[in-house]
């Protein structure tokens, strides 16, 4: 996993202007905690292209930026960030060719496919990965992202060109990029939809996930080379389920390849502890292993738990019991009040997102969590995406959210349709009309879908939400994941984004998809042999929040200080009197509503910093 930045400019010479090649240089710098471990620079007439490095296949070979050369001169230059998980097949399917090759990395595979087959090579690979190909000899940039937007890749078109990076904070070092933020911005930030290539920032856009953008002298076009299509299933239900632990079994087999120390993310659900007793199957067939895997809790937190509207259970029971079921090398990240609140931690958070876009302890637990095991290890598998890939989450089981005509997670919450509890002006929500923003971002999500002939009502509708969900919502937990681990210099892989196995999912009918009455059957029944019947049987929950009243009464405090500091910035875009109510009111016997409170208390803290640190300019 690696950082990329850099910047197409057809009236300047990298090669030559020094100045030209600094602010390339200082985008390149802004990676530095995704590449903990090289840089380079690579610089010719009108292109320059910057590489932070994180090594994890060919430590010594690896390096990048990786040029191939033709007939004496270069031809390609490559910046990339990821991994393919068959570049050994297609190394051996170019050796055929004739290509020869220098190193073992799957870099010099991506470029050398490259000169074989054009920029459909992307087609070929399997895995995630962000990169920026220079064509010396055509004078074309090819930004290109991986199918399900595992890896971001920004860009930011100029008069002349381009500049591009893996986060916002590359693009907005150079002199050329603006950090304003419009009203569609705002919309962005409040509502939390999470719009194909929106970038947050005016003018700056997100590759769109399976697309690739190409700059030319004559401007810029774009290609989507993957989606998800609409094919009949027609496997039975026992070749369903035998086809989803077959891909699965492959999958957890091609992702445990690394040449640094990996390990595996484990809450005790479903999901994680599927990844992680497959992984440990898969390292003692192999005589290595045990496997390593890591888990977040709380100082008291399992002691004082109590059951809430998402979490039923604490999940160290089960983590415990699963790591011993696979005799795993397991290790409890344990996190205080201390720890959430530090204040140089949840600076780390907004520097990693750029935007102010926190869930608040859930962030900067994440992120703590991730600095700890980078301590450890360099690479961890994680259960990510399972509940968008195989219908987990509960309001896919709650007909009034299915029903709705809305994105079904926000289906009767305290969200951005329902703005009674919102702590931002009136007069600014009116003109934001969040509700309305929402209700297009919706239909246009829905006009995508792909259907197959059914006269059945909700096997399309449910057809529907999986692919909001495919193609919206994990792009926000996806997004987050990535953020978080790379501020610390871990690679974060996901093995239910495998294209091969969203595809197949997809297709599958719901009914087969929850065959046993439960949410995430087919996950369940693939992965039954290799887990204890309680992990098997145990009901979602999702990623753990503190409880412990005390954290509570320390964001309260923060918040309290900064509407008694007048020059605080978010002034301007807050109802100062509905905040201080929302303060001032009791904690005791937290209801939802009052959670609800507490998540806008950290957004307000939140987006307060980040207009600090960046200064944006709201217009």
């Amino acid at each position: 996993m690696c950082g990329i930045a850099g910047c197409v400019d057809f009236t300047r010479d990298f090669s030559t202007d020094r100045a030209a090649a600094a602010d390339a240089r200082a985008m390149t710098d802004t990676m530095a905690c995704r590449g903990p471990d090289d840089e380079g620079l690579w610089t010719a007439p009108h292109a320059a292209l910057g590489h932070r490095r994180l090594a994890i296949i060919d430590v010594p070979g690896g390096r990048q930026p990786m040029t191939l050369d033709v007939d004496g001169e270069t031809r390609l230059s490559i910046v990339y960030s990821g991994e393919v998980y068959n570049f050994t097949e297609l190394r051996a399917e170019l050796e055929q060719t004739g290509h020869r090759f220098r190193t073992d990395s799957d870099t010099e595979v991506i470029i050398h496919g490259w000169l074989e087959w054009g920029e459909e090579v992307v087609e070929r690979l399997n895995g995630m990965f962000a990169l920026a190909m220079w064509d010396t000899r055509d004078q074309v940039l090819t930004l290109v992202r991986d199918r399900m937007g595992i890896k971001p890749l920004y860009y930011y078109p100029t008069p002349d060109g381009v500049l591009f990076g893996s986060e916002p904070k590359a693009i907005l070092a150079h002199p050329r990029a603006e950090a304003v933020v419009d009203h569609d911005g705002l919309r962005e930030l409040l509502s939390h939809v999470k719009t194909p290539e929106h970038g947050g920032y005016r003018g700056m856009y997100e590759v769109r996930p399976g697309s690739l953008v190409r700059f030319r002298r004559e401007g810029l076009t774009k290609r989507r080379y993957w989606q998800l299509e609409a094919i009949e299933h027609t496997d039975d239900r026992d070749t369903t389920v035998a086809h989803v632990r077959e891909l699965l079994d492959d999958i957890v087999s091609r992702q445990l390849i690394s040449d640094v120390p990996l390990c595996s993310l484990l809450s005790g659900g479903l999901d994680s502890s599927a990844i992680t007793a497959l992984a440990a199957q898969q390292l003692k067939a192999q005589g290595a292993g045990p496997v390593r895997s890591f888990s977040v809790d709380f100082v008291g937190y399992e002691d004082s738990f109590a059951a809430d509207p998402m979490r039923d259970t604490p999940d160290g029971p089960y983590v415990r019991e699963l790591a011993e079921y696979v005799a795993a090398d397991h290790e409890a990240i344990t996190l205080s009040n201390d720890d959430l609140m530090d204040a140089d931690s949840r600076a780390a958070v907004l520097r990693a997102r750029d935007l102010p876009l926190s869930l608040g302890d859930m962030d900067t637990s994440l992120y703590l969590l991730f600095k700890a095991i980078r301590g450890r290890s360099t690479v961890a598998l994680s259960g990510e995406s399972a509940d968008e890939v195989f219908g987990g989450y509960r309001w896919f089981h709650d007909p009034e959210a299915v029903n709705a005509d809305t994105f079904p997670w926000m289906a009767g919450t305290s969200g951005p349709l329902d703005l009674s509890r919102s702590f931002f002006r009136e007069d600014l929500l009116a003109q934001l009309d969040l509700p309305g923003y929402v209700d297009a971002s919706y239909r246009e999500a829905l006009a995508e879908v792909p259907h197959v002939s059914t006269t059945d009502p909700l096997e399309r509708r449910m057809r529907e939400i999986c692919y909001l969900h495919l193609t919206r919502f994990v792009q926000i937990l996806l997004d987050r994941k990535d953020r978080m681990s790379m501020a610390s210099g871990l690679e974060v892989r996901v093995p239910f984004c495998d294209h091969r196995l969203v595809q197949y999912v997809f297709n599958t009918p719901w009914a087969l998809k929850t065959f046993d009455g439960r949410e995430k059957s087919l996950l369940r029944a693939a992965s039954r042999d290799v887990l204890p019947a309680s992990i098997v049987e145990r009901v979602k929950a999702p990623y753990p929040s503190t409880q412990d009243p005390a954290y509570e009464k320390a964001v309260r405090g923060d918040l309290a200080d900064l509407l008694a500091d007048r020059n605080a910035p978010v002034h301007e875009l807050i109802d100062v009197d509905r905040v201080r109510a929302a303060v001032d009111a009791p904690s005791e016997n937290s209801t939802t509503s009052l959670e609800v409170d507490r998540a806008q208390m950290e957004n307000v803290l939140q987006l307060n910093a980040w207009m600090k640190r960046y200064s944006p300019s709201l217009v």
